[in-house]
């Protein structure tokens, strides 16, 4: 009878083996294909033949070597589990473990309830959310290699995958038609809205504004291509405090630390800006109708409801400091006022926004010091491929009721008109109590197809990888199927005379197409969401250990308005009715 041992070599050496066939049957790919004629300076890479994160290095002969250093893995694909990974592996992570986050409600009430253990479970969380995004930034659109200009260049994106190589036998690499689907015949067969569809989670137009006025720190400012973009990928606040500095001092009032503003019925909002501006010669500034950071801000009612309430909150903030520091000057009001709204920011984004859209039942808690002395980095930078994540079209409903006046969508997106016809406080509330639509296939509203088609396209500009190339960046289990993809046969069916093959869908195409169980999104979606959003709140300096203590805000007025800063307190302090219910839920 053969023995324990010779069982476990004869085990290993199937396994060598195997793993030296399927090697060769890789490379001998890749020389078939690159000596075929129409293939003529075929990359080797376009197989993404290397697995891991490992990094794929061509060479004259057409063939591939790849570079598994540091990866935790080894072989000729960078396939083979080192000893520590095989341990570390065994540790659920936040994505990995998702099935059980949001369920098991007995056991969750139990941890919430037990505040060492919770911080335990979300300590354990950030940390394995941060794993996943690379810091430094690694990629960028202009090279499939890692580049230096990926950190210095700050114009630019950073990328989570590289770019596909030019140089593939189809747009996708090597799975998949030559030419990519027509978008218009994409957008009409896919995404065009027969009858609106509701979301699930029973989301409101509220949470989709929050998302949308959240991206904008980091998307906003000149530059053009879509590989353009300015500021860091901390949330700095600039949507509302301005990208730079000449901005920031336009649009100070220069008294007490104060945001300058007007009195409009009795209510606070941004000024309008006069007919000659003298207030700043910055561009951004100047073309529109309000002194905002941002123009888009000026444009839109939802959004223009997120400046106008952080502005009434900077300058509540001051009236408060100035009450303890009666001695402070205006510059040490603003730069304090400025921090603890930062702060306010970063937690209500975490408590409120990626609470709501993770659906996790572990109360997340927004609490520094559970990182301070980790290998968590605070630093970061917006990936391109986040750029793409909160636009939300299918969000957008196609009318909203405020006192019994239907508003169509083009109406209550593109025209303050609604919001100052009817007040702010009546506006915020239709939002509130209008359900946002599902994240799905046919779910596009009309007035939403410009911006469809831009992104279809900008994400074809910059090569984006298939959606199963991300969902293996997160450790996801790729796609089978179309159908596994989906979840339903007709959609699918579409989607395979499309693409032919499910590693060609395209990664936009992907995140709105995949099913989604107990998300508000399909979970390649609501993890690079996840992910990337935590990360970005705890790079703000206020989480740093040199930054988070009460001097830093003025004492314990400052470090008490932080501390309990929410949603809804926000909203109920600085709106002119009373507030109560107010969440990203529509409550019936």
């Amino acid at each position: 009878m053969e023995s324990r041992t010779g069982k476990l070599w004869t085990a290993i050496l199937s396994s060598s083996v195997a793993v030296l066939l399927l090697s060769t049957s890789y490379r001998f790919v890749n020389v078939i294909l690159a000596e075929a004629p129409e293939l003529s300076g075929y990359d080797p890479c376009c197989d993404y033949p290397c697995q891991n994160l490992a990094v794929c290095v061509p060479d004259e002969f057409n063939d591939y070597t790849c570079d598994c250093t540091s990866t935790g893995y080894y072989g000729s694909r960078c396939t083979i589990p080192e000893v520590g990974t095989l341990v570390s592996n065994l540790i659920p992570d936040a994505i990995s473990a998702y099935g059980f986050l949001t369920s098991q409600d007995w056991l969750w009430n139990l941890v919430n309830g037990n505040d060492k253990l919770r911080d335990q479970f979300t300590a354990h969380l950030y940390l394995s959310m941060s794993d996943f995004t690379a810091s430094p930034p690694t990629f960028e659109s202009e090279h499939t290699f890692i580049t230096g200009n990926a950190f210095f260049n700050r114009s630019l994106y950073t990328r989570s995958l590289p770019p596909v190589p030019s140089r593939c036998p189809t747009p996708m690499g090597t799975k998949g038609p030559k030419e990519l689907p027509d978008i218009d015949v994409l957008m009409n067969k896919l995404f065009a809205r027969k009858e609106f569809i509701p979301d699930p989670q029973n989301s409101n137009l509220l949470f989709q504004y929050y998302a949308l006025h959240f991206g904008r720190q980091f998307v906003h400012g000149p530059g053009t291509g879509p590989q353009l973009f300015r500021g860091t990928g901390e949330m700095d606040a600039s949507h509302i405090y301005g990208a730079v500095e000449e901005d920031r001092l336009a649009l100070r009032s220069g008294i007490n630390g104060k945001l300058r503003s007007q009195i409009l019925n009795g209510e606070e909002f941004p000024p309008v800006l006069p007919d000659e501006p003298n207030m700043s010669t910055s561009e951004q500034v100047k073309n529109q109708t309000f002194a905002l950071a941002d123009p888009m801000f000026s444009s839109s009612p939802g959004l223009f409801v997120f400046a106008t309430i952080w502005l009434r909150e900077h300058n509540r903030v001051c009236d408060e400091l100035l009450e303890v520091h009666s001695d402070w000057d205006d510059q040490r009001l603003y730069e304090t006022a400025r921090l603890i709204v930062s702060g306010e920011m970063v937690k209500i984004t975490l408590e409120d926004f990626v609470q709501h859209l993770s659906q996790y039942k572990l109360d997340l808690s927004f609490n520094p010091e559970l990182l301070h002395g980790t290998r968590f980095q605070f630093h970061n930078r917006i990936h391109a491929e986040f750029k793409y994540l909160f636009d939300w079209h299918p969000f957008v409903a196609d009318y909203l009721l405020i006192n019994e006046a239907n508003y169509s969508v083009k109406e209550y997106s593109s025209s303050l008109d609604p919001l100052f016809n009817e007040g702010i406080d009546k506006f915020i509330e239709a939002l509130l109590k209008t359900r946002a639509g599902e994240i799905s296939a046919r779910n596009h509203g009309e007035s939403m197809y410009p911006f469809l088609k831009e992104a279809l396209k900008a994400s074809r500009e910059l090569r984006f990888q298939g959606i199963n190339a991300y969902r293996r960046r997160l450790g996801l289990r790729p796609f089978s199927t179309f159908e596994d993809l989906t979840g339903e046969k007709e959609t699918a069916a579409i989607l395979e005379e499309m693409y032919e093959d499910v590693d060609a869908v395209e990664y936009y195409v992907g995140l709105l197409m995949e099913r989604s169980d107990t998300s508000i999104s399909g979970l390649t979606m609501m993890n690079m969401a996840v992910v990337w959003t935590v990360k970005s709140i705890y790079s703000n300096p206020v989480c740093s250990h040199y930054y988070w203590k009460p001097s830093t805000f003025g004492g314990k007025v400052g470090w008490d308005i932080i501390q309990k800063a929410s949603l809804q307190r926000l909203f109920c302090r600085n709106m002119r009715t009373q507030c109560r219910d107010l969440t990203f839920t529509v409550l019936f």
